[in-house]
């Protein structure tokens, strides 16, 4: 087992000849990982656990997408380091997912606040997701953004607990315009549970 990395350093990074080279190879065995660390909650939301690898390969599409090249480096590596579990927490981009422009903004203009209202509760524990400030996803006129990112602060025995093969964990959004909770599915919560140090 590879120890876990907390991490994405310039050496980490790939020449992006090299990169496009394995692009498609690399996307489609990160289709697996991701799978395991999603869960749908309600009609709209879905929570996406990050990880090294999952960031790993988004500052590899930023570079290779937006042909930056070195001057953007450092750049991807400030925003995207951060969403990387450091052994405490886990980490979680929300996405709201309405394909149907109207209605999208319909209900994200409903949704202000809802990234302060995500927790994850099992074995009597209760963690909430605390959003990132870098900028402030909700407008003075209650709309949200469609994308949030969370992280959820553990204590060793919350760690412990969660850690605990079967436990339940109950992933829930309890704004009062979107309430909806969705039971983790083992197997995630088992790959989750590898975030920890």
């Amino acid at each position: 087992m590879t120890a876990r990395r907390t991490a994405i350093t310039r050496a980490d990074i790939l020449p992006l000849d090299r990169y496009a080279l394995e692009r498609a190879a690399r996307r489609s065995g990160l289709v697996a990982v991701k799978k395991r660390r999603r869960v749908a909650v309600g009609p709209y939301a879905l929570v996406h656990f990050e990880n090294y690898e999952t960031m790993w390969q988004q500052v590899h599409e930023m570079l290779f997408i937006e042909r930056g090249g070195e001057d953007q480096i450092d750049g991807e590596l400030r925003a995207y380091n951060g969403l990387i579990p450091q052994g405490t927490e886990l980490v979680a981009t929300v996405m709201f997912e309405i394909a149907d422009p109207e209605r999208r903004a319909a209900a994200l203009g409903r949704l202000g606040g809802v990234e302060r209202t995500v927790t994850l509760r099992f074995a009597g524990h209760t963690v909430t997701g605390r959003p990132e400030e870098d900028v402030a996803r909700t407008n003075e006129a209650g709309k949200t953004s469609a994308v949030h990112f969370l992280h959820f602060g553990f204590t060793p025995e919350q760690i412990a607990a969660f850690r605990t093969p079967g436990t339940e964990v109950v992933l829930g959004i309890a704004h009062p315009r979107y309430g909806h909770m969705a039971v983790v599915p083992e197997a995630v919560r088992a790959e989750l549970a590898g975030d920890f140090g």
